[in-house]
């Protein structure tokens, strides 16, 4: 049985935090490991989680939503000049598009539907992105690793 990890993560240095400090959500132990990265490297100048919104245009109902990306980041880049990023944390298998199948499971139809819309949500980020100067990039467990 896997333990599901979701809380109220408590900065240690609350004025990096852009927005309020004292409701910082995490859904992940991925998230909450971010956070403490976050929290923690004098590289990052200012953070925040869930406080950007994009719109989107569902492929499903046609109609345009609210993605709120997993995290803003402002960052000291190697250059030492100052870098924008929005990331998104996501599980690596729901990062590539499911394999066709010729019976169309639950799961299956699940999978593509989150495919689907998280597709939209990353090609409307990465346009948003662009055209601020900013960049977009999705971590999964396989980048986390190396970071955190």
């Amino acid at each position: 049985m896997s333990k599901t990890y979701k809380g109220v993560f408590k900065p240690r240095k609350p004025g990096k935090y852009r927005g309020d400090s004292t409701n910082i959500i995490y859904r992940s132990r991925w998230e909450l490991n971010f956070m403490m990265y976050l929290d923690n490297h004098n590289e990052v100048k200012q953070w925040a989680s869930e406080e950007l919104i994009i719109p989107y245009r569902s492929p499903i109902d046609g109609r345009i939503h609210r993605y709120f990306p997993d995290f803003w980041v402002k960052k000291v880049n190697r250059e030492g000049k100052l870098d924008t990023v929005v990331v998104e944390i996501k599980p690596y298998h729901e990062t590539v598009e499911p394999t066709a199948q010729r019976k169309l499971t639950k799961k299956y139809l699940y999978e593509v539907r989150t495919w689907g819309i998280n597709s939209s949500k990353w090609k409307a980020a990465n346009k948003y992105c662009e055209e601020r100067g900013w960049e977009f990039t999705i971590l999964t467990e396989k980048e986390l690793g190396s970071i955190i």
